[in-house]
């Protein structure tokens, strides 16, 4: 077996679960726009946050000790994590946690904004700031272990850079945006303030699996439960990477980095297939390493075919995430120490991916 990294380690993918203490940190104004969590009468594993009378975002089931092990047992993958570390009820708890998994620094993305939460700039704005000043919270209690992404009003773009500001001064190495926010794509200009505030903090722009149009989440919209999520949110994240490879984006904004995060890195290959053929056909030359040269990072999983992967993305442009805290298809809690196990990858390559490169990343 290969040795592990000497290096330490940084977890590129986890997440925090909100809970109802993640709005205590909004203005005595703005409490009229508080979520408030609802319990299924039909199944009180099933809970729901409720914006404006809508269900908004996501609300993982609240399962039993005993229902995460058996779900971990059946994935092959471990998922079972304790409440008050993925709710950071317990800041300590967490920081235990990740000492037992091996991992020093964990960037933390949000749960809850995997869909629109809210059509309105001020009740956006309002939650938003809330959320951020909820982790800015968390950072300074894990003495700099826990750092992470920030959500913005990307309907209010002037105070998404005062919130961007805030979360760079509070621990905060990326802004979350969205493959898809109301009726914009992510490479529309519209966003290129977005870009150019982010670059000048030195802060990577996350591309998390979401899905922010209520236009696109009606068109695939199934009566089969979890039929679409790959359409919904997995492929749109490909999506945007073809879309910013393909643009003009990486040459205004040079320095800006970007993390495709949670869908798998299986894709790269087909990707960088596809932009050499269509700079081929129209007489543009083929990079050898165009998701490097673009400040691209994707996060691995340890079940892609990564000596594969790696032939087309090279070794400077992955990361790897457990995905702490949530119970899905990319979830595997035990994934740093399954990845140092894995003898097909060098110690070299593996120190690329755990250290070096979301280091250069999240500017860590």
């Amino acid at each position: 077996m290969t040795s592990v990294t000497k290096s330490i380690v940084i977890d590129s993918d986890a997440h925090v679960i909100e809970t109802d203490r993640t709005w205590d940190f909004l203005e005595p104004s703005e409490q009229k726009f508080r979520p408030i969590l609802y319990t299924s009468q039909a199944d009180p594993t099933k809970e729901f946050w409720v914006i404006e009378e809508k269900i908004r975002g996501l609300r993982f089931p609240t399962l039993s000790e005993q229902q995460l092990l058996d779900m971990s047992v059946r994935a092959g993958r471990r998922m079972n994590t304790p409440s008050e570390a993925r709710q950071m009820d317990d800041v300590d708890l967490r920081l235990d946690e990740m000492d037992k998994l091996g991992i020093d620094i964990q960037v933390l993305h949000n749960t809850l904004w995997i869909e629109q939460v809210s059509a309105k700039p001020d009740v956006e704005a309002a939650l938003c700031r809330s959320w951020n000043r909820w982790l800015a919270d968390i950072w300074k209690r894990s003495e700099g272990r826990l750092r992470w992404s920030c959500v913005v009003p990307a309907l209010l773009p002037d105070a998404a850079r005062e919130q961007m500001q805030f979360a760079k001064d509070n621990g905060a190495v990326a802004v979350c945006l969205r493959p898809f926010d109301g009726d914009k794509y992510l490479i529309n200009p519209y966003f290129y303030p977005f870009f150019e505030h982010a670059e000048r903090l030195d802060m990577a722009i996350a591309v998390h699996i979401a899905n922010a149009s209520p236009q696109f989440r009606d068109l695939f919209g199934s009566i089969f439960e979890n039929a679409n999520s790959f359409a919904l949110f997995r492929a749109p994240t490909m999506m945007v990477c073809h879309s910013l490879l393909n643009s003009e984006i990486p040459e205004l904004f040079p320095k800006l980095r970007w993390g495709f995060i949670e869908s798998s890195a299986s894709w790269v290959p087909w990707i960088s297939h596809e932009i050499a053929n269509r700079w081929r056909a129209f007489g543009r030359e083929v990079p050898v390493d165009p998701f490097g040269d673009a400040n691209i990072y994707v996060t691995c999983q340890t079940d892609d075919d990564l000596p594969y992967v790696l032939q087309h993305s090279g070794t400077r442009s992955l990361v790897i995430g457990t995905d702490y805290g949530h119970i899905d298809p990319s979830s595997e809690v035990d994934a740093i120490s399954v990845f140092k196990a894995d003898e097909r990858i060098s110690d070299e390559t593996k120190e690329q991916i755990l250290f070096h490169n979301p280091k250069r990343l999240y500017a860590i």
